[in-house]
């Protein structure tokens, strides 16, 4: 019902924050910012990768494996990104 209706009721206690958001779980990554927990961390050997986000690690473990599941596509080209976001910058 909140997405709907734009209610926030979950809000930052930093001081001067300000971030409210309408899930709870959204507070929780949000407030690793201020923190700087990094609980995801990568498996590869000597690595050292940590992430606030498990899709940020996601991401990082494609650097270890060469995977590159975003391809383009237009016709001719054969560009694939690790990431969707990459992939729009690609075709912009």
């Amino acid at each position: 019902k909140r997405t709907h209706s734009g209610e926030r009721t979950h809000a930052c206690d930093e001081p001067g924050c300000g971030y409210r958001t309408a899930q709870a779980s959204h507070l929780t990554t949000h407030r690793r910012t201020h923190s700087g927990e990094r609980p995801y961390a990568c498996d590869e050997p000597e690595c050292g990768y940590r992430a606030a986000q498990a899709g940020s690690l996601t991401s990082h473990k494609r650097t270890h494996t060469g995977d590159r599941p975003f391809a383009c596509d237009e016709l001719g080209c054969e560009h694939r990104a690790t990431t969707a976001s990459s992939l729009t910058s690609h075709k912009r």
